[in-house]
């Protein structure tokens, strides 16, 4: 005989339903991609004032159609999703899961994952701009530039970033290495002099060293430099701030080409680009590309260039929009420099 006691199965059932409330709402280690905006860099600001890439200083050129940055909505850090919301994600089309933690380091916050986003978009925009102006055939040098100064240090109130460091104690900086080994090469407490060329304008600034942290014998400025990029004109960006990350480097790269040349990259199409991209010109891949095939294709663009690096996430991804993969800047430019190519002729993921 089967079966129980009213008193009994009133209790399972009961049972059953708090388990299954909990799971419902008990947060799990995953973070969801989908869908996000698109964003045409050739057309006006975010802000509704001026274009989305101002040039100034460099003669310019009308261009037609769009060119679309993709972007991915991501789980935001501070925030959780339950067992609900990810089985849903992993059941809809063009939406991944992935683990937390291949998202965000272990306690990491929103605003700090707003401000590395920040930064990325800010690294992206000057290897694109070196990479666009380049292959317009625009001089652009290396140059040993300042990027972030420590509050409190030496270099505080000395340095700014942006600075280009031209020299140190008389001989040339070459390389950022070059000046940490020059620096590193003094005493703790000695005081070194920079070449610094600030807006255009040349000077000496004097910056005394102090240990670095940990590290008693080792002189610091508290500046930090890297690679940066001088060349004629001026390039600004009106992009939406809430927008972060490496990946619409080629496509800003492309509207800058686009910009500086004559002739027309879309042909009066809506094309989408992702991919990171460096000063010369090689594009890297990206994350969450089914979600922005998704918006590329909701965008109406005519095709969508991608990293091939890529192309293994192009399996089982069904569309009608031809997805081009590209190795570099120069390989997109000649692609959409001949508009007419028939589908079958372009480029394609193997």
């Amino acid at each position: 005989m089967f079966g129980g006691t009213p008193t009994t199965t009133a209790a399972a059932a009961a049972t059953f339903v708090v388990l299954a409330m909990v799971l419902a709402l008990v947060p799990v280690p995953y973070v969801t991609w989908s869908p996000g905006r698109t964003a045409d860099v050739l057309g006006p600001a975010a802000s509704g004032q001026g274009e989305a890439i101002s040039i100034s200083g460099l003669a310019t050129h009308p261009t037609r159609g769009q060119l679309r940055l993709t972007t991915v909505a991501v789980t935001r850090a501070d925030s959780r999703i339950t067992l609900p919301a990810a089985l849903a994600a992993e059941w809809l089309p063009w939406r991944e899961v992935l683990p937390r933690a291949a998202v965000y380091a272990p306690g990491t916050t929103d605003q700090q994952s707003t401000t590395e986003g920040t930064r990325m978009m800010d690294t992206a925009q000057q290897s694109a701009v070196a990479a666009g102006l380049r292959s317009a055939g625009v001089t652009v040098t290396e140059v040993t530039q300042v990027v972030g100064v420590t509050n409190g240090s030496p270099a505080d109130g000395r340095l700014e970033p942006g600075d280009t460091i031209t020299r140190i104690d008389g001989a040339p900086v070459t390389a950022p290495a070059d000046l940490t080994a020059r620096i590193r090469a003094h005493h703790v407490g000695d005081t070194v002099r920079l070449g610094v060329r600030r807006a255009g304008t040349e000077q000496e600034v004097t910056v005394p060293t102090v240990a670095a942290s940990g590290a008693p014998t080792r002189p610091m400025i508290g500046a930090s430099v890297g690679v940066g990029y001088e060349h004629p004109g001026t390039v600004t960006f009106g992009i939406d701030p809430g927008i972060g990350g490496p990946s619409a480097g080629l496509v800003f790269a492309l509207a800058i080409h686009d910009r500086l040349t004559t002739g027309d990259l879309t042909g009066g199409r809506v094309i989408a680009a992702t991919g990171t991209i460096d000063a010369d010109g090689r594009v890297g891949s990206i994350g969450g590309l089914p979600s922005k095939v998704a918006g590329a294709r909701s965008a109406g663009a005519a095709l969508f260039l991608i990293p091939a690096g890529n192309c293994d996430e192009t399996v089982g991804l069904h569309t009608d929009m031809p997805l081009v993969p590209v190795d570099t800047l120069q390989q997109a430019i000649d692609i959409l420099s001949r508009p007419d190519t028939p589908t079958a002729d372009l480029p394609h993921c193997s």
